[in-house]
């Protein structure tokens, strides 16, 4: 297949990223939902240590592990497959969070690459928080910020994604990409 074949939305929390991979994930696009909010499902459900208000660094690692293991799945692949982050999120969430980037986690943002990252900036009228959204608009906008840092760091040009509804972000993605 020509074209991008791994493509990460990223951005600040609240931003709708989710709502776009749904989007995609609709129109029959392959799709990778966004780890954290898995773990942090899991997590809560065992009652584990892995959560972002218990232990950061641990709730990175996991991160790391299923953004790795998503990006291997895209392999098999027919088409396009979108990510809702990606690796270079879990070295952004770590800055954020003044915590140190392991040199594994920097060697894997280097190492495992993405064809094309789209970011959502900060978009205070659809901003919502949830029983795994405890993050404030401020904490949103840093993110975004740390994301927009840290993705340039790894050589990615970053797409920003307009503030319109999601079938008019679903078709400006589309057709970003096909003019790749």
């Amino acid at each position: 297949m020509s074209g991008p074949r791994r493509i990460v939305l990223t951005g600040g929390p609240g931003s709708g990223k989710t709502s776009l991979i749904e989007a995609l994930a609709a129109t029959d696009h392959a799709t990778s939902p966004e780890a954290g909010r898995a773990i942090i499902r899991r997590q809560r459900m065992i009652e584990g240590e892995a959560l972002p208000w218990r232990d950061r660094a641990l709730f990175a690692e996991l991160m790391l592990d299923r953004e790795l293991e998503a990006h291997a799945r895209a392999d098999g692949a027919d088409g396009p497959v979108f990510f809702d982050r990606g690796v270079p999120d879990v070295v952004g969430y770590l800055t954020l969070c003044d915590l140190p980037v392991p040199a594994h986690v920097e060697r894997a943002a280097h190492d495992v690459r993405y064809d094309r990252v789209f970011i959502a900036p900060v978009w205070p009228e659809i901003f919502g928080q949830d029983a795994e959204r405890r993050q404030d608009l401020d904490e949103a906008r840093r993110t975004f910020d740390a994301m927009a840092e840290v993705y340039p760091r790894f050589g990615y040009d970053l797409i920003e994604l307009p503030k319109a509804p999601v079938t008019e972000r679903l078709a400006f993605v589309l057709e970003t990409i096909r003019e790749a």
